[in-house]
């Protein structure tokens, strides 16, 4: 697990929650916060009163310590970095009626999160883990709206002790997710109903809001759940109250019989052993309740016991209510419904509960299983970082499913690195931007349904003349942007078409079928038929002309970065073609056209760009992602589409020249500074950089980063992967930013799903579902492998053999 202590727990914040169902933050401090269970992205979302506490008490002498369960507030770090957030404590101001505890150490194995809770004053070892369910390959069992709470509690000291862990939850039904609230107190609350549930074994409150129209975005149920002995407290106007009620529970016939056993702990509790009374009926006009339970403990000395609290929510409504690109449509009060996926599969959150009750075990092997395939595999602890974090990208409030099943995507969440004409609250540049998605191998991978249905909604937005727009309208039976300016870039961006047709491959090498290939054969070859129509026109296999991409710009005339990506993708067409059949002549145009850009591109270091005179051309510039279609290919087994010496020596210019240990402020955007290490997007080693460069180019993004990385170990140049990954994470090691969060125009950027190519760069451990193969590892150890249809762990042996 990774571990961090004292300052590197500042900023982390790892998320919990599933699939496409929202998620909060358990943060380095033991707190919970960036709430966003419903509702718009909004990393600063705070739902007060929703948090843990433990009152350990003794029988003789009179002994009674309380804290609640997260530290103080670390003070700001004294050069806090530009653009992130999430080493902000929005409830820092609030005074507690309980300690803190003196401090916590964070450790991290995803999906599981470790929070070991330090004070000397406390007679028991306390620790947290919680978790979501995960599970490689199966999108269901990981889409959950659950998270579940596992605290390991250790009498530390030489006399009996007993005592209660509080799980305090709002109900937030009503809230939009943004607005802030204040105590209880907020818009949209008022009638909020929470009911007292118990059934044998389990107690636990369930939360909603019946006054809501059912169709209304903020109407849903949140669940506080326990299986340990508890006594309840259903409706509190405050934390308070709260806390007020643990002080005053107590265990009247155990200590009188001496027998704590769980039965005797449950008869004890089964009807209230508090005074303090609880609020009756819905909630006040603009407040809601806080809800409470106490879980009973009773320790000897050196025993130990586990309690699990269990958060889950249920929020059926879901709307394109998202910032839209292209032509303003009037469509005045209409409000555009697409529910989330998940909630057609429960009825509620009670529903949630009970489907990860009846599957628990698999469920929790399961996702303990990849988190130790991760954590004990023999990947350097960079990559292996790396690799780990990936699936917080690939479940973060980024990526959302509707009621039909289809998965969306935001570049990103709305956030620190949005507040100019964006705000701070919503989904970044919608929706299923295809060329910032041109970089994402972890969603796809872990996850090959989502892939597929990623690729089919691609394919249903096409225009007639063949081209794809690089955002998706939601609804989708919308206009979608063809013929019209789009933003970011105007035009159909190239990079994002040619990528469509990588990933297509991608998905029929992890399984997918030939049928499914052919299902969609026609729409392929109707996108290439359009780019090579509007830009090879002169018929030798070079695109030229304006040619839109990922800088939200466009380039003109030849360059290897869209070179690249049309030569995999005439590579990809030529496989693909093979499988169903058809007759095409991709190879032939692959093979003069990858003459004709070495020959015209290579500069003797790299591939550079002839001088065009045109806005935002890198021209004699070291463009980072210049053999990002050279990544692609090897991603996708197809070796080399440029000469091996020649792509090894570009690689070896790209760090000699891009990866920098200093940085001062350039205008931009701000995500390496100081003196960090970070690969920057293109520089200009000979001189001749443009009066108007690259749109970015002075920026550092993780998805080049990590792409850039794994294209080095493809190619044997482990020193230099490993320098860029290492300054990746040192850049995002807990103090300043969170290693859980990457930003680029937004946070849990999803071009830093790129990361997940590290693995099979290392490992060199490819399946082929078409010819139901594996490509054997060119390195030994033991590594996590996901192939498509299957998942575990894979070890390849001193002599080449692998075992899966």
């Amino acid at each position: 697990m990774a571990l961090y202590t004292a300052d590197a727990r500042r900023a982390v914040a790892f998320p919990l929650g599933g699939l496409g169902t929202g998620h909060v933050a358990l943060c380095g401090d033991g707190a919970l916060r960036q709430w966003q269970l419903g509702g718009p992205p909004n990393h600063a979302g705070l739902l007060p009163d929703s948090f843990f506490a433990l009152r350990v008490s003794s029988l003789e002498p009179p002994d009674d310590v309380v804290r609640l369960l997260r530290a103080a507030p670390l003070p700001p770090h004294p050069r806090p970095a530009a653009n992130v957030s999430d080493a902000d404590v929005p409830d820092a101001d609030v005074t507690w009626r309980w300690p803190f505890v003196a401090d916590t150490t964070f450790e991290a194995a995803y999906p599981f999160a470790r929070v070991t809770y330090h004070d000397p004053a406390l007679p028991v070892a306390v620790a947290l883990e919680a978790h979501t369910p995960f599970v490689p390959l199966d999108a269901e069992a990981s889409a959950l709206p659950l998270v579940r709470y596992r605290f390991t509690i250790r009498n530390a000291s030489a006399g009996f002790r007993h005592g209660f862990l509080l799980g305090a939850l709002q109900n937030a039904a009503g809230w939009d997710g943004v607005t802030p609230i204040r105590g209880t107190r907020g818009a949209g609350y008022g009638g909020n109903v929470n009911r007292l549930l118990r059934r044998p074994g389990q107690s636990g409150v369930l939360m909603d809001h019946p006054g809501l129209a059912e169709d209304d975005p903020a109407a849903g149920e949140l669940l506080l759940w326990t299986d340990a002995p508890a006594a309840v407290l259903p409706r509190a106007h405050d934390a308070d109250a709260l806390l007020r009620f643990v002080e005053t529970v107590r265990l009247v016939t155990p200590t009188q019989l001496g027998d704590y056993s769980a039965a005797a702990l449950r008869s004890a509790l089964a009807y209230g052993a508090a005074p303090l009374r609880a609020p009756s009926g819905p909630s006040p006009a603009g407040h809601t309740w806080d809800a409470g339970v106490a879980a009973a403990f009773a320790l000897a000395p050196g025993q130990s016991t586990t309690i699990d609290i269990v958060h889950a929510w249920w929020f059926p409504n879901r709307y394109a209510d998202l910032d839209r690109f292209g032509p303003q449509h009037r469509y005045g009060p209409t409000r555009f419904w697409v529910g989330n996926h998940y909630a057609t599969r429960f009825g509620g959150a009670l529903d949630v509960l009970d489907a990860y009750l009846a599957d628990a075990d698999r469920l929790d092997a399961a996702s303990r299983a990849w988190a130790d395939a991760v954590a004990a595999s023999d990947l350097p602890e960079p990559l292996r970082e790396t690799i780990a974090a990936q699936g917080t990208l690939v479940r973060s409030p980024s990526v959302f499913r509707t009621a039909d099943g289809r998965t969306f995507a935001f570049e990103g969440a709305l956030g620190a690195s949005t507040r100019n004409w964006n705000g701070d609250a919503g989904g970044s540049c919608p929706l299923n931007c295809n060329h910032v998605l041109n970089y994402e191998q972890a969603l796809a991978r872990l996850f090959p349904s989502v892939g597929r249905d990623m690729r089919e909604t691609e394919f249903a937005v096409q225009a007639p003349d063949g081209s794809i727009p690089h955002r998706v309208v939601l609804p989708l039976y919308l206009p979608q942007l063809h013929g019209v300016p789009i933003g970011g870039p105007e035009r159909p961006a190239l990079d994002g078409m040619l990528g469509a047709v990588l990933k297509t491959y991608r998905s029929v090498l992890d399984g997918a079928g030939v049928p499914w290939l052919r299902s969609h054969w026609a729409s392929l070859t109707s996108l290439m038929s359009y780019i090579s129509e509007k830009w090879d026109r002169s018929g030798d296999g070079v695109l030229r002309g304006d040619q839109p991409c990922t800088y939200d710009i466009s380039l003109h005339g030849p360059n290897m970065f869209v070179g690249g990506l049309w030569l995999a993708a005439l590579r990809a067409m030529e496989e693909m073609s093979e499988l169903v059949g058809a007759e095409g002549a991709y190879r032939e145009t692959f093979e003069k056209a990858a003459i004709a850009y070495d020959a015209e591109l290579w500069n003797g270091e790299f591939y550079a760009q002839p001088s065009t005179g045109q806005e935002y051309d890198f021209g004699a510039g070291c463009l980072s992602d210049q053999l990002l279609g050279q990544w692609w290919a090897h991603e996708l087994g197809l070796g080399h589409i440029l000469p091996a010496d020649r792509v090894r020596t570009a690689l070896r210019s790209i760090v000699r020249y891009n990866l920098r240990t200093h940085f001062e402020p350039h205008g931009y955007r701000e995500f390496a500074d100081g003196d960090e290490t970070g690969l920057v997007v293109c520089s200009w080693p000979h001189g001749g950089r443009p009066a108007v460069p690259l749109r970015y180019c002075d920026e550092v993004w993780t998805g080049v980063e990590y792409q850039v990385a794994a294209h080095c170990l493809y190619e044997g140049l482990d020193e230099e992967a490993l320098a860029i990954v290492r300054g990746v994470r040192a850049r995002y090691d807990g103090t300043r930013r969170n290693p859980f969060n990457e930003i680029e125009c937004g946070d849990h950027y999803v071009r830093a799903m790129a990361g997940w190519s590290l693995l099979t760069a290392w490992s060199g451990v490819r399946h082929d579902a078409t010819a139901g193969t594996h490509t054997r590892g060119a390195r030994a150890g033991r590594f996590p492998y996901v192939a498509g249809t299957a998942w575990g762990t894979l070890t390849v042996a001193e002599d080449g053999s692998v075992t899966l």
